[in-house]
């Protein structure tokens, strides 16, 4: 039994989808640690392999603690149907693998994430997909940039690691007009702050690596769009091109995450104002890249697809990259390392680290500044965070000063 369509996304994200009354009143959903499943009868088996007959076969295709974690995002997002993965990169593979073709052309940000970007022009590449990149901050561009080949847009927003905002609206409805798929990288805001689907969105992709799970204890993925094409990329991006089969294990974990999904990322959202407000204050910092900020450049496209501005920010420091890694390096509460969205605040340098994948000269013309660090604001009191950063940055304004 599902509770009804009108409930709150807070409330949805605990109850969609499961009826403890189904399952001997256990609160918690069981796991289903099972490879295969029994059919009652040979015509049973026959008849769910050809599809005449819904139900479990072989947990590669399909799970039912893997079903109810699809069913309960299929609703946060909007969607019709959904499918889990063991990575966000394995969703990305497999929707890409499933939906096109040699001599196809994805049209895509200028700014994607390292594995992203290495997955296109170094896999999809030698297998006569052409990947172009185009500035998706100009609707001009991304008009003038379709060819008769463009089989499908992706981008991300916003965009991993600067920050960029894309106009979801405005490009879906160009890849529509001109019969393309459009395909959107929501995993920085989450369904709690956009929905791409309603504003136009063929497929949604997250690594639920990242907020969904928001303890930075697994590894998942999940692709969301029309349940036919979602039926499609299981069928065969999945259970046959990449095999990225998600773990039961994992999906429940990913469970245990959506019921705090809504409380984490306002959290986040309201730690991330206020750091990126004090960050732009500080005299060491040259610029920071945050949707929340005024100065943000996209700052009226922010208000207008975003609930919230989220809890990652960017910035720049004026002694540069050595002065960013110093400042990293200072740090005692702060974790260097990747990832994000987790309970703790993490700091990374993405042409180092994330986005090593780009070679050294294309970095700057993808909007990826040499200097550029990421944070990822967590769950932290926001005060120790300031603490940890100040002393960090403050211990870096002598080298701003002019030599005698």
């Amino acid at each position: 039994m599902s509770i009804r369509n009108d409930v709150s996304f807070a409330t949805a994200a605990i109850h969609h989808g499961y009826d403890p009354r189904d399952h001997e009143g256990a609160l918690t959903p069981p796991l289903h640690l099972t490879s295969t499943f029994a059919f009652d009868s040979a015509e049973d088996g026959a008849a769910r392999f050809s599809g005449e007959q819904s139900g479990h076969i072989y947990s590669r295709i399909s799970n039912p603690t893997l079903d109810l974690l699809e069913r309960r995002l299929v609703f946060l997002e909007g969607a019709e149907a959904a499918l889990a993965t063991a990575s966000g990169m394995g969703a990305i593979s497999a929707t890409l693998w499933t939906l096109l073709r040699p001599g196809d052309e994805i049209l895509t940000d200028m700014t994607l994430y390292g594995c992203t970007f290495a997955f296109m022009q170094h896999g999809l590449g030698r297998f006569g997909i052409r990947v172009r990149h185009v500035d998706m901050t100009d609707i001009d561009a991304v008009a003038a940039a379709f060819g008769p080949e463009t089989r499908l847009v992706y981008f991300e927003t916003p965009a991993n690691p600067n920050m960029r905002l894309v106009d979801i609206e405005a490009v879906c409805a160009l890849a529509k007009a001109r019969g393309a798929w459009s395909v959107v990288d929501n995993t920085y805001s989450t369904p709690v702050i956009t929905r791409p689907v309603a504003l136009g969105a063929d497929f949604v992709v997250h690594s639920a690596t990242k907020y969904l799970g928001g303890h930075g204890d697994l590894v998942a993925g999940v692709v969301l769009g029309r349940a036919a094409d979602i039926q499609q990329i299981r069928m065969f991006g999945l259970k046959d091109m990449t095999g990225a089969v998600l773990s039961p294990f994992n999906a429940m974990l990913v469970l245990r995450g959506l019921k705090t999904l809504e409380l984490r990322v306002q959290r986040h959202a309201a730690s991330a104002q206020a750091v990126a407000e004090w960050l732009e204050r500080h005299p060491a910092v040259h610029v920071v890249h945050y949707p929340g900020l005024a100065s943000f450049p996209q700052h009226s496209l922010a208000k207008r697809q975003m609930a919230l501005p989220g809890g990652m920010i960017a910035f720049r420091l004026k002694t540069g990259f050595d002065g960013g890694k110093r400042v990293m390096n200072r740090l005692t509460l702060i974790r260097r390392a990747v990832s994000l969205g987790d309970a703790e605040t993490l700091i990374q340098h993405p042409a180092s680290m994330t986005h090593s994948t780009y070679p050294v000269e294309q970095l700057i013309a993808h909007g990826i500044m040499p200097d550029l660090v990421r944070l990822s604001v967590g769950l932290e009191d926001p005060r120790d965070i300031l603490s940890d950063l100040g002393a960090a940055l403050d211990a870096e304004c002598p080298a701003l000063a002019p030599a005698a």
